[in-house]
């Protein structure tokens, strides 16, 4: 219960980068070159912590557990949002919508700005629609640059699953990314990439046999 109270006092800070780059990139569209910061700790991180970026450093993902949470419809994230060629289309499409932008735009950094500016707010306004009809973190599924996180993330800082797993499968219902790491029980790790290493499912899981950071001893050989 620490974790979780700990890791929501992170996110009442991290939210505010959302509106403060959007807000603050209307009047002052350089501001939005900001958005290459959480570009880069997404990717960055994800070679040391797998996509732990996404769990309270992202604001975009603080500001989706904070003020959705309660009037989200939390419905099962259509399998649609996880597919490979979904992922690759948004990140073709985000990227591409980008470089077209930054090519009619090169040379003016005012200009290059706000074209991050309105990707960042449109993004953000699909990003609220899912999150209020399917579940708050639905984007995250889609993110370009969770993504790539994914990509990179495979063996970094894994969840290990020990044999006191009884498969009751509360850590999926807890989970914000709705994961299933119970399924994982024989592998005794995590396969899934796109666990944010939030510990939330370490919380709530009655027989802890779930660990982030593990004991000596307590991990489960894959």
């Amino acid at each position: 219960m620490k974790q979780a109270a700990k890791r929501k006092h992170l996110q009442k800070f991290t939210w505010l980068g959302l509106p403060a780059v959007i807000i603050t990139g209307l009047f002052y569209p350089v501001a939005g070159w900001l958005l290459f910061g959480c570009m880069i700790g997404a990717v960055g991180l994800a070679f040391r912590r797998g996509r732990n970026w996404c769990d309270w450093m992202c604001p975009r993902g603080s500001f989706f557990d904070l003020f959705f949470s309660k009037i989200s419809r939390k419905i099962e994230i259509p399998a649609f949002f996880r597919s490979k060629a979904v992922r690759i289309f948004m990140l073709g499409a985000i990227f591409t919508a980008m470089g077209v932008q930054f090519y009619f735009a090169w040379g003016n950094p005012d200009a290059m700005g706000m074209a991050l500016v309105r990707i960042l707010t449109i993004t953000t306004i699909v990003g609220i629609t899912l999150a209020l009809f399917i579940h708050p973190r639905t984007w995250c599924h889609i993110c370009p640059m969770g993504t790539v996180a994914n990509w990179i993330s495979n063996g970094r800082k894994p969840l290990y699953i020990t044999e006191d797993c009884s498969n009751c499968g509360k850590c999926a219902r807890v989970c914000p990314m709705q994961l299933t790491p119970h399924d994982y029980r024989e592998e005794g790790v995590m396969g899934d990439n796109d666990c944010i290493k939030c510990g939330t499912c370490v919380a709530g899981c009655p027989r802890k046999a779930l660990a982030i950071d593990p004991k000596p001893g307590q991990e489960k050989a894959a």
